[in-house]
């Protein structure tokens, strides 16, 4: 999804703002494996991604990678708190796949929240939809099985097993990749 579709389909801008707005954002293509945010580092930009696929994650204790979180087309992708508050990551953020983005910093974002009020509210829509989406997650890892994290999974990235390692999902979903595969076989025997 292009981010003009993206943009029009939250709220009605007219073409003007639209092409204002769209003026500082930067379109660049990124290469797959490509690191855009280390843990430790500010984030200073955000993300949306047009075609492609991201996901952020950090370093356990003993050193293995668990993704937080997965970031599809037609989503904005960020370090949510180091970009807000402009503090050190706690995250990694890579791209997994060839993709397309955009990107804004956080000072022309804000110089858009200042100049279009329809921005603001763009930016609470889109906020309560990733606090919503977190919130679900928690939820899952907390209260759902393992087979319940997994169909989670499966409804809010369909595609997701054919795009990333089984060891994405595995540290994901919160289980063992030997878990995943066990439930994997029982759903395709469905």
């Amino acid at each position: 999804m292009n981010i003009s579709d993206f943009l029009k389909a939250l709220v009605p801008f007219t073409n003007d703002e639209l092409d204002d707005i769209l003026k500082h954002f930067k379109k660049e293509a990124i290469p797959k494996n490509q690191m855009l945010v280390r843990q430790g580092e500010v984030s200073k930009t955000l993300y949306f991604i047009e075609s492609g696929l991201g996901r952020s994650y950090y370093l356990n204790q003993a050193g293995k990678e668990i993704t937080q979180w997965f970031f599809g087309s037609g989503k904005f992708m960020a370090s949510a708190d180091s970009f807000f508050q402009q503090c050190p990551s706690l995250y990694f953020i890579e791209v997994l796949e060839d993709a397309v983005i955009y990107s804004i910093t956080k000072e022309k974002l804000d110089e858009l929240f200042d100049t279009y009020p329809k921005m603001e509210k763009l930016g609470r829509l889109v906020t309560t939809e990733m606090l919503t989406k977190v919130v679900n997650k928690l939820n899952a890892i907390q209260f759902q099985t393992a087979k319940e994290r997994y169909e989670y999974m499966l409804a809010e990235f369909p595609d997701i097993s054919y795009q990333v390692s089984l060891g994405h999902i595995a540290s994901y979903l919160g289980m063992t990749q030997e878990t995943l595969s066990r439930i994997r076989k029982s759903n395709s025997r469905k």
